[in-house]
């Protein structure tokens, strides 16, 4: 086994995979960019490597800082996490090259399974279904509307090197061809440092199901179980549980065989998910993700392995030590992602900022997995994963019971997050049935407005003045202010009330129509700009787009009208309540 292995991450995954080596006597080495100096997996870390200031390009994805990093420090191995630099086979075969030790699978295999589109010529060849899909990367918009012509809408064009809803667009008509092609290639790049990408036929009714396999280097292979992640936004996931409920046996069986056919024709060394969709009794390969997952401690609650431990045995060099025959599911676990994202209303806007505090539930079949402690800022540079709180249970029914009690308890100070979203979902009588899809979030749930930290003891609003939110505090009725003023006012619209323009702490208020101008929600990055001067537009047009936390968000115009000046351009870093444009006075 190694004495000292770098990881190649940063957040959740680079401390998940830094808990299991110290656990086992290996020493860990953290890289980080300038930005990321205090971040958590700094400190779990044995040790760090500064790579730098700027974007991810020039750290977190940069091959011959990382790889240098890894031998100067005496690493044995390079552990990649998931995202950034996990799925890119010139990385895998740089640390090789090197030598040392890439904790995942070969380069060859990577290539093979990792690139989205040559994985499903493997699929055809080991036997696998397949919903129909491009012959090859696509190059342009007219290539996706020869595919929707050809194979009917929607179509979804996706990251070739790339996972996690990240450089992936629906288009559902031809005249969307042209923006959804240009963004998924947009965000791809920045999120994986290639904007290579593909066309699927989407199919509307299905489920998402995904299944767990794991090889080693003396020919075993074998899968782990499944998992379903239908819940998506976005196509990001939210929430997924395993096992995958209401699947027959003989499916099981059926998706999990043709998982180990696949890694077996690539010879696949380490963790990997197949994922399919599924209609019915039938399967349908989807990619496979050559990396470990976001959600792999669902998998680890119901089997007991440590997913993580057993990536760094077979990188080892060592057997798997796990036969077919050996793989059993006990109960249910399911897993609520928790992102600095403010769900209210559903609009899962960017909320990046300092945690003023953070505390994790605690007690029986409770696991949570940490990216921040009290005191660290979520930065908007980076994805917004704050952690995931996982509950396990004997059945599903208890383990939806046992997340939703966890959520509740769940206190995350200073920023929004999806937690109560998470919680609406596990609640609604569809999830609790499965009567569900992976349109289903989007199509059918609606959010309310959610009110983290109104209470019976009062609260804090925060108003915006000059672009910037400031927090102030409210009083329930009775209450005596400063000097023996008369008692505050309760909120409009009662205790837990919203004021025009205001909004709870961790909150954004709602759109203000018609004042005339258009401002930044969040901090972030202009990456289009679709109005000039004198442009006549209408509410709901999307007149800017601005990526934050590695996503694309769209800015709308709030009312009719005539622009009268823009005062951002494609490039600019913007803060929150920046104005972009502003539009001509009636009448004026």
């Amino acid at each position: 086994m190694f004495d000292k292995i770098l990881v190649a991450n940063r957040g959740e995954i680079a401390a998940r995979v830094m808990r299991t080596a110290r656990a086992q006597g290996i020493a860990t080495v953290a890289v980080h960019s300038e930005a990321d100096a205090g971040a958590f997996h700094v400190r779990v870390a044995d040790e760090a490597v500064d790579l730098g200031p700027g974007p991810a390009s020039e750290n977190y994805l940069n091959i011959g800082k990382i790889v240098e990093a890894a031998r100067a420090t005496g690493a044995q191995a390079v552990h990649p996490g998931y995202g950034f630099l996990a799925e890119n086979a010139g990385f895998a075969q740089a640390v090789t090259d090197a030598g040392l030790v890439f904790i995942g699978p070969s380069a060859s295999a990577i290539t093979a399974m990792g690139e989205k589109v040559s994985a499903r010529a493997v699929a055809v060849a080991a036997d696998v279904p397949l919903a129909p899909g491009s012959d090859g990367p696509v190059e342009t918009a007219d290539e996706v509307i020869a595919f929707g012509d050809r194979h009917g809408y929607p179509v979804l064009v996706k990251a070739s090197y790339g996972g996690g809803g990240r450089g992936m667009r629906e288009i559902k008509s031809a005249d969307q061809a042209h923006e959804g092609f240009a963004a998924a290639v947009r965000e791809a790049t920045a999120a994986f440092g290639n904007g290579q990408v593909y066309c699927e036929r989407y199919l509307v009714n299905a489920r998402h199901v995904e299944v767990q396999v794991f090889g080693d280097s003396h020919g075993n292979a074998v899968y782990l179980g499944d998992r379903d992640c239908s819940v998506q936004r976005r196509h990001q996931k939210l929430i997924e549980e395993a096992p995958a409920p209401g699947l027959s046996d003989d499916l099981r069986r059926r998706m999990g065989e043709s998982a180990v056919r696949l890694a077996r024709k690539v010879g696949y060394v380490g963790a990997g998910t197949v994922e399919y969709l599924v209609e019915g009794d039938d399967f349908y390969f989807l990619e496979m993700n050559t990396r470990i997952q976001v959600e792999h401690p669902v998998t680890e609650q119901v089997t007991g392995l440590d997913l993580v431990a057993l990536q760094l045995t077979v990188a080892a060099g060592e057997p798997l030590g796990i036969r077919q025959d050996d793989v059993m599911i006990t109960g249910a676990a399911i897993e609520a992602r928790i992102n600095a994202e403010d769900s209210s209303g559903g609009r899962f806007l960017p909320s990046p900022g300092p945690i003023e505090a953070l505390t994790a539930p605690e007690g029986e079949g409770l696991r949570w997995d940490a990216g921040y402690e009290s005191g660290d800022e979520v930065l908007p540079l980076y994805d917004s994963l704050v952690g995931k709180l996982i509950a396990t249970a004997p059945t599903r029914e208890a383990a939806i019971d046992r997340l939703r009690a966890g959520l509740s308890a769940l206190r995350v100070d200073g920023i929004s997050t999806t937690a109560p979203a998470a919680n609406h979902i596990l609640g609604a009588d569809a999830f609790r049935a499965m009567e569900i899809n992976t349109l289903w979030l989007e199509s059918s749930v609606e959010f309310p407005e959610f009110d983290e930290e109104a209470d019976n003891e009062g609260g804090r609003y925060e108003v915006e003045v000059g672009g910037r939110w400031y927090r102030i505090p409210f009083f329930p009725e009775g209450v005596i202010g400063v000097a023996g003023a008369a008692a505050a006012p309760t909120a409009p619209g009662g205790p837990n009330g919203r004021s025009a323009g205001a909004k709870r702490s961790g909150g954004r208020s709602k759109k203000k129509v018609g004042d005339g101008t258009v401002k930044a929600p969040m901090q972030g990055t202009i990456v289009k700009v679709n109005v000039a001067a004198g442009d006549e537009v209408t509410s709901g047009t999307v007149l800017f787009v601005l990526e934050a936390m590695k996503m694309e968000n769209p800015i709308q115009a709030t009312q009719d009208g005539i622009i009268a000046a823009v005062h951002a351009e494609v490039g600019q870093s913007t803060p929150s309540g920046t104005l972009l444009a502003h539009f001509e006075k009636v009448g004026a």
